[in-house]
């Protein structure tokens, strides 16, 4: 399929009671029946991502898929508006239930396919769980399933770094003064010793779409079980890709490689 012709992007804000979510989406230049048809993307960023740092990647799924791509800041995130305390370690599960559904009415995505990238990537099963009947197709990017131990020594790594003032700085360029927020609700969240038992064991079966779990070979923060329990558990026809010589962000890592597999998963789906 050649590239499609991407119009400029339009942002929209999500009212919640809760405050505004930020949006942006990318869809082709003219409509034709074949995109007309095709559900939207919407992807869920990961632990200190927004729709900024997604970068260009958005935009050229969107050129190689022919569907529109919606990407949003979580509430604290990126611009949307800031949360007064950190998520309840259900915080996963929450996306889908409490922030999802607004997004999904205010947009009119009657159906969609969701995409998250790691922690994102959890969010996103959940969403293609709960709105089974919208949900045309499912892509995890360096998810986790649980909390492995190789995922929180990393965290652990990372926190020790970002007390290095000019970690966070860098932080806040794409997150304002909710830098320090975005740092503790991912880090503290995660390190809670309550936190150990969080796992998507009882969410994967009742995902009856068809799965693509991607992961690179060398993912800090998961190892390969994660891709593996994904395809293994998912009710609906599912695909595991492991990304060679590739880290926890493979969509930058291997932008060409991710976009190729989703061409032909997006086509097939």
């Amino acid at each position: 399929m050649d590239s499609i012709d991407v119009a400029a992007a339009q942002d929209h804000w999500i009212h919640h009671p809760e405050g505004r979510l930020f949006c942006r989406s990318w869809g082709p230049t003219v409509a034709t029946a074949a995109t007309s048809l095709a559900s939207p993307v919407v992807l869920f960023h990961d632990s200190l991502g927004c729709v900024d740092l997604w970068r260009g990647f958005p935009r050229r799924l969107a050129e190689a898929s022919g569907r529109r791509v919606i990407a949003y800041d979580r509430l604290g995130f990126g611009r949307s508006d800031p949360r007064r305390r950190r998520p309840s370690l259900d915080f996963v599960a929450e996306e889908a239930i409490r922030f999802f559904p607004q997004l999904r009415q205010q947009l009119g995505l009657t159906r969609f396919v969701a995409m998250g990238h790691s922690v994102g990537g959890g969010m996103a099963i959940h969403c293609a769980a709960l709105f089974a009947d919208g949900c045309d197709a499912l892509v995890t990017e360096s998810a986790q399933v649980f909390a492995e131990d190789q995922t929180l020594a990393s965290i652990r790594e990372a926190r020790a770094q970002f007390q290095d003032p000019e970690q966070v700085l860098r932080l806040a360029k794409y997150h304002g003064a909710k830098a320090e927020w975005v740092l503790d609700a991912w880090t503290e969240n995660w390190l809670d010793p309550d936190f150990a038992r969080w796992n998507l064991r009882d969410v994967l079966p009742r995902v009856a779409c068809p799965v693509l779990a991607l992961h690179g070979q060398h993912d800090e923060y998961g190892s390969l079980l994660h891709p593996t329990l994904i395809g293994e558990r998912v009710a609906g026809p599912s695909r595991v890709a492991i990304l060679p010589d590739t880290g926890h962000v493979p969509h930058r890592e291997r932008e060409e490689s991710v976009l190729q597999l989703l061409r032909e998963f997006l086509a097939a789906a």
